[in-house]
């Protein structure tokens, strides 16, 4: 058409209207789904920082693109009008029967709702569970099951990976399909925004096709209610044969009316239940006649197709190959395929489009004409706060120097208001070393509980404090959407060191854990950058390295805590950028994945929900503390203390430094003391080191051993003067400081980046599907950790 020009060359601030969009079939059906179709009004919202991505306003919310993929769109000022659009033409068909009385059954029911939907928030609020709850895509990371009763009905609700649509364009897309598909829930729960209907119940029209038991939670009801929308939910539930049910999450409200429509939907109580089925127009429909033709014996043989006949045809025609994967045993699966790959040449042809955006555009033109009857928007711009807050937090010159100031200003928090709370868990610590010194008698058992116990694991619970105040930081920027928009603004540097703008999100969230991070990687539709992403994120921090970070630098580097903190936490992202780069023109050579994530509108958490997460994780902890750290608490006493005589242990600073090298774990750190003395490190620390493998925390545990944290005044004074005045017991460096600032930088260092925790190397076990990428993981960041921390300390010894 005349006038048409690509996306990526419209103004800031203009509106234009979709004509057309090319590009690889994925990216079209992708970019389809989410509501890039012909006729479709799209506006230019802002830049990023450094002009790429770009951020685009359509069907009531925003979505980047990289100029690269949006100069794949073409677009024109005049208004277009799509062949199909407004349409609503249904008909009815059997509908899946009911169980006439649950007589004590279990009903299954799985949850399915787009991204931000507010899916995961209602099965914790439904089941009682503490699942994450964070306001960007891909939280959910994998099904979760919990079970609850509602009177004498007893529910099990799967909460599954949030998606905009059942195709096979990422691996959270399949798994929500093959789930639905092979498991057979007896109800599934569509969770809508209430506040974006039009792009939500995409994903519906695709439940309708499946023919499958379906009702929809129009969750975060406030938001349409306050913005002045009038919507008419009781008609377009009858239209649709699908109750819609008004629920607001965060409060809880509506749930339980949600689960009782559920109950009767199952035992086919529900009055408005009928199953329809939507008309794709005249071609289409034409075109899957033919292929439920040929299909008939495959569909007549096997029961379970009744239910996803129609589903599994339009797959089919969309030339969607998991699609062809349900038919391949079936003895006409080749004469059903070149069907339907014929019939959509046919259809291209004719209608010049790609056969997966004439389903999409038939699909919302479904979407467009139920709503036209039922919904009417209200005047107020439901975006106007998000956009004013964006205006700042994704600005050119303040964007970067916001996002850093808030990294540094959660790390100093992190040291100086933890600084309080732990000195009150510290004299809990101290009260009860010094209860059990003055009430027990003097034996082995004495000293198991304080120097072990006590002084392990409550040199350890003493950090629960400041990684509570980290994880308040961390789930603040994923419930407000911020992280969304640190992805945004970080895409562009991303994309030069070979990642994909998607690859920031795990790699925050890797400053709380490295596992739930690790499996975040599954967003990220490339495998090649999803197996980069996971190798470089154990160098980001997590919480568990926290209490070494705290202990050293509180007791090498007291005036400048905060700083130090923030410069560890920024050589772990320096060090992931590099490894990036060579690893990328390397080992993990790979084409682009296209950048499209949808930036959600800013959302306040409640003050309820941020600590129901705060005690979750504390929680989590606190079972780690009574768990493998007290474990190894106990062991690595058992190794200081024997064959050693307690006399000599108890005798002078140096006597008793000599009589501990004796022990097991004094004979095993002496045997790993040549490797690592080139690092500045004593076996001491090597044996710290080595006990970190199971879990980081271990390290500070064990230190608490080692230095016989149990004896003296204040616990946590107490560890930290025996490291300020530990000193070498060889003959080399006899008498000199162990942990001198060099030595303690080059330890901090190699802590930073050594072999990531067991639960760690199984993540990446499970999400890379081999061990070979778990092993290469151990062996690359030990390896790394050890070159590094020995040009650090060998280049700071020339100077010093």
């Amino acid at each position: 058409m005349k006038g048409a020009r690509k996306l990526s060359e419209v103004k800031t601030g203009q509106s234009v209207y979709i004509e057309n969009v090319n590009g690889r079939d994925a990216f079209r059906q992708r970019i389809g789904e989410m509501g890039f179709i012909k006729g479709r009004r799209i506006t230019v919202v802002k830049n990023a920082p450094l002009n790429d991505p770009v951020e685009f306003s359509i069907m009531g919310y925003n979505i980047s693109l990289r100029r690269r993929e949006a100069a794949q769109i073409f677009v024109t000022d005049q208004q277009l009008f799509s062949g199909l659009a407004d349409q609503v033409i249904t008909e009815s068909v059997p509908a899946p029967k009911g169980t006439p009385e649950n007589n004590g059954r279990t009903i299954r029911v799985a949850l399915v709702g787009n991204p931000n939907s507010g899916k995961t928030t209602i099965f914790n609020f439904a089941s009682r569970s503490h699942e994450h709850v964070g306001n960007y895509t891909g939280v959910t990371i994998g099904s979760k099951t919990a079970s609850f009763r509602l009177g004498d009905i007893h529910f099990e609700i799967t909460d599954l990976p949030g998606t905009y649509s059942l195709s096979a364009y990422s691996p959270e897309e399949l798994f929500v399909r093959d789930f639905i598909l092979e498991q057979k829930p007896d109800v599934v729960v569509n969770i809508v925004d209430a506040a974006n209907l039009e792009r939500n119940l995409f994903l519906t029209t695709q439940l309708i096709d499946m023919n499958v038991k379906v009702v929809v939670a129009l969750n975060m009801f406030d938001e349409l209610v306050n913005h002045h929308d009038r919507f008419d939910y009781a008609g377009l539930g009858k239209m649709l044969g699908i109750p819609l049910v008004p629920t607001i999450g965060a409060r809880g409200r509506g749930i339980s009316k949600l689960f009782r429509k559920v109950a009767d939907m199952h035992t086919g109580k529900d009055p408005f239940h009928r199953s329809i089925r939507i008309n794709y127009g005249h071609e289409v429909e034409h075109s899957l006649a033919k292929i439920a033709e040929k299909a008939k014996p495959v569909f007549r043989e096997e029961s379970a197709g009744e239910t996803s006949a129609r589903f599994i045809m339009l797959g089919l025609l969309g030339r969607d190959r998991h699609a062809e994967t349900q038919i391949i045993h079936a003895r006409e699966h080749k004469d059903i395929i070149r069907t339907a790959r014929e019939e959509a040449d046919r259809i291209e042809h004719l209608m010049d489009d790609n056969i997966q955006s004439v389903i999409c555009d038939a699909r919302y033109g479904f979407i467009a004409g139920a709503l036209k009857e039922t919904y009417r928007p209200g005047s107020e711009d439901r975006r106007k706060i998000s956009d004013s807050i964006d205006h700042l937090l994704t600005n050119r010159y303040f964007g970067y120097p916001v996002f850093l100031f808030f990294m540094w200003l959660m790390f100093s928090a992190t040291f100086n208001l933890g600084a309080y709370p732990q000195n009150w868990v510290d004299q809990g610590v101290l009260m009860l070393g010094r209860f059990l010194e003055d009430s027990m008698a003097e034996g082995s058992l004495k000293h198991l509980l304080i120097e072990g116990i006590i002084g392990g694991v409550g040199g350890v619970v003493i950090y629960l404090p400041n990684i509570l105040i980290l994880f308040f930081f961390i789930s603040l920027m994923e419930d407000t959407g911020y992280m969304a928009r640190a992805a945004f603004i970080t895409d562009r540097i991303m994309h030069k060191i070979g990642l994909h703008g998607k690859s920031f999100i795990p790699m925050i969230m890797g400053f709380g854990c490295n596992v739930p991070a690790i499996m975040a990687t599954r967003t990220i539709e490339n495998r090649n950058n999803r197996l980069l992403t996971m190798i470089i994120n154990p160098f980001m921090s997590c919480s568990a390295r926290l209490p070494v970070y705290i202990l050293l630098i509180g007791a090498v580097f007291p005036d400048f805590k905060g700083s130090m903190l923030f410069i560890l936490y920024l050589t772990g992202i320096l060090v992931a950028i590099i490894v990036a780069l060579v690893f990328k023109n390397t080992i993990f050579r790979s084409t682009d994945a296209p950048f499209v994530m949808e930036l959600p509108p800013y959302r306040l958490p409640t003050v309820k929900s941020t600590l129901k997460h705060m005690w979750f994780k504390a929680s989590q902890y606190l079972k780690k503390m009574g768990g493998i750290i007290m474990v190894a608490s106990i062991l690595i006493w058992s190794l200081g203390h024997f064959p050693v005589q307690r006399q000599a242990v108890n005798s002078k600073p140096l006597q008793a430094s000599s009589a501990m090298e004796t022990s097991y774990i004094g004979r095993i750190g002496k045997i790993i003391e040549p490797v690592i003395a080139p690092l500045g490190f004593d076996w001491r620390m090597g044996v710290c080191l080595l006990t970190g493998v199971a879990a980081k925390e271990i390290v500070v545990s064990t230190m608490g051993v080692i230095y016989q944290a149990g004896e003296g005044d204040d616990p946590s004074a107490r560890i930290e003067n025996k490291l300020q005045t530990a000193i070498h017991t060889g003959d080399k460096l006899r008498g000199q400081p162990v942990y001198t600032p060099l030595a303690t930088l080059s330890f901090l260092l190699f802590t930073l980046l050594y072999f990531p925790c067991i639960a760690t190397i199984v993540a990446i076990y499970n999400e890379s599907g081999s061990w070979k990428w778990a092993v290469f993981s151990v062996f690359f960041s030990t390896g790394l950790a050890w070159v590094l921390s020995f040009i650090v300390y060998q280049t700071g010894m020339l100077f010093t």
